[in-house]
């Protein structure tokens, strides 16, 4: 899908409080930028914000930073925040990859990955977020049980991530392919795609995986 560029929106989002334009800076000093010691969480991808502000509404005890590469789409979450104002959500425009460098080891609690681009040619493989690549990122920066949750619509990118993770040394604690029929929707915060395929009658898969550990 070929998305609509805003005019301006690099410059607003620039200038925007809620958005972090020097991550780098915070590495292994968030609570400090957030004033507490809460838990951290992401979501990478995050289009509009409709999930994050949810969560963040919901857990005002946890801090939810909110990452994604395109300042038009960006640029709407920045909007809903702006009204809002919650004290507990800060955004980044930036790709995944470089998280490392923005986060130091241990630092997030969970990592959410809502609705990716499936990136369905097998030589695009490696931008697909729940490639190794990827993976070793969250790695990287999640506590030792951190978690990783993941939402799709599309079956293909599901069955490649079944087999992505254990391969990379993490377990599946839990997987459906039928998110709102299943126990895993109770407390399930949707998305706006989410919304959207579900009342086409698109069924959403969904799976959650922690670091495998050593014996």
């Amino acid at each position: 899908m070929r998305l609509r560029h805003i005019t301006g929106a690099e410059q607003r989002i620039e200038e925007s409080e809620h958005v972090i334009s020097a991550p780098q800076e915070y590495k292994g000093r968030w609570a400090e930028l957030f004033g507490n010691g809460n838990p951290i969480r992401l979501e990478i991808g995050m289009g509009k914000g409709k999930f994050l502000m949810e969560q963040a509404q919901t857990h005002p005890q946890t801090n939810f930073v909110g990452v994604e590469v395109y300042s038009s789409v960006l640029l709407k979450a920045v909007q809903k925040q702006e009204e809002a104002r919650l004290a507990n959500v800060r955004f980044l425009c930036m790709d995944a990859l470089g998280l490392a460098d923005s986060f130091a080891p241990g630092e997030i609690e969970r990592i959410y990955l809502n609705f990716s681009d499936p990136w369905p040619k097998d030589r695009h493989a490696k931008r697909r977020l729940t490639s190794p690549r990827f993976l070793n990122v969250y790695e990287r920066i999640l506590t030792e049980d951190g978690v990783v949750e993941f939402k799709t619509d599309n079956r293909a990118l599901f069955e490649y991530s079944l087999e992505s993770f254990p391969a990379s040394g993490w377990e599946i604690l839990a997987q459906t392919f039928d998110l709102h029929h299943s126990p895993l929707a109770e407390g399930n915060v949707t998305t706006e795609y989410e919304e959207k395929f579900a009342s086409e009658g698109k069924p959403i898969c969904k799976l959650v995986a922690v670091r495998r550990k050593s014996e």
